[in-house]
């Protein structure tokens, strides 16, 4: 997915400024390598795509291409079957992913899969940033994801911007209106009402992200809204592609809404970030950064954390949708307006 492709990047990031002259190539999947485009610290973007998942015979052909390469280390941050066999067929020199149950004999060093963050930068990062303690490295790691946005793409942004008419005297703010599947997907009628609190609370002009296929969700969204809502929403404003939206990203001033790509990539363009996690998805992973001013996030554990009890993640996933009807957008209203206060001010950075 693309919120762990480009988190998982500080690797090669901090790995560039360990071995400056180093060949760093990382695999991904296809459809992510738009969050990497610009990134200096990586040499070669080497493609899993379908057909390595549906063939044995091309993941195989796959595992020779990256034997040929000689590896002297490979990091496992996948740590999945697929990469398995890609780590058993590699014959690097030296192999690291976290330790698990029944696979440690693929890697050399096999690093704690700590359960509990120790720090704001959250489980997501320090999880990823724990990969690289083997190596030792005698450098200040960095752990913010980078986003590299060009000069044409940034003016082609603001052309967009100038196109739709947005008012340049008010700051910009965009909705993550949906998530990547339903069950990361704060109910419609519910975000509605958080984009009413964030109209009723400040002078701004809103963006919903929304791919076009999405755009009956994204109408019911909009026709919940209050007419004076309706007003500051520039509705028909959308990228062509995933690199346009991060151009439009690159142009606003916070982001707000479900947990998922839009919110990890807002937040490697250090932007401010308010983010409504699925009851199912666990808040210590992916509240990265968090610090109760510029990054701020809610769950439905925070509130009603009797509905939590007992119950393991499979559970809590196949509940998710009833569990979402009592996440009220009553409960965080105010944390919304004590955000967008911090946020919006003058005085704020």
């Amino acid at each position: 997915m693309i919120g762990d492709v480009l988190i998982s990047s500080i690797i090669c990031n901090n790995l560039r400024i360990a071995y400056p002259d180093a060949q760093i190539d990382y695999l991904v999947y296809a459809s992510t390598t738009p969050v990497l485009e610009g990134n200096s610290s990586i040499d070669n973007i080497i493609l899993f795509e379908e057909k390595h998942r549906k063939s044995k015979k091309e993941l195989l052909n796959l595992g020779l291409q990256i034997r040929k390469e000689k590896y002297d280390l490979l990091i496992d941050a996948y740590s999945k079957l697929e990469s398995w066999i890609l780590v058993l067929m590699s014959n690097a020199k030296r192999k690291i992913s976290y330790k698990k149950p029944g696979r440690t004999f693929l890697y050399t060093d096999n690093v704690p899969f700590e359960p509990f963050p120790k720090t704001n930068l959250g489980l997501a990062i320090e999880r990823r940033l724990s990969l690289l303690e083997p190596l030792d490295l005698n450098i200040k790691t960095d752990p913010i994801p980078k986003l590299f946005v060009s000069e044409k793409e940034n003016q082609e942004a603001i052309a967009l911007f100038e196109k739709h008419n947005v008012r340049k005297d008010r700051k910009t703010i965009m909705i993550s209106l949906l998530g990547s599947e339903k069950l990361k997907t704060y109910p419609l009628e519910f975000m509605a009402k958080v984009v009413d609190y964030i109209a009723d609370n400040a002078d701004v002009n809103i963006l919903f992200n929304y791919f076009p296929k999405q755009i009956e969700e994204a109408k019911i969204v909009f026709d919940a809204c209050k007419p004076s809502t309706q007003e500051k929403i520039y509705f028909d404003l959308l990228g062509g592609d995933l690199r346009s939206f991060i151009g439009l990203v690159n142009q606003c001033d916070l982001i707000i809404g479900n947990d998922g790509g839009a919110i990890n990539m807002a937040k490697a363009l250090e932007k401010s970030s308010f983010i409504i996690f699925s009851p199912w998805i666990e808040k210590k992973i992916w509240a990265t950064f968090e610090d109760g001013i510029h990054h701020l996030s809610v769950h439905l554990k925070d509130f009603r954390p009797d509905l939590f009890e007992e119950k393991t993640e499979k559970m809590l996933k196949k509940e998710s949708l009833s569990l979402y009807q009592e996440f009220k957008p009553e409960f965080f209203k105010d944390k919304i307006e004590l955000f967008l206060k911090q946020n919006l001010s003058s005085s704020a950075k």
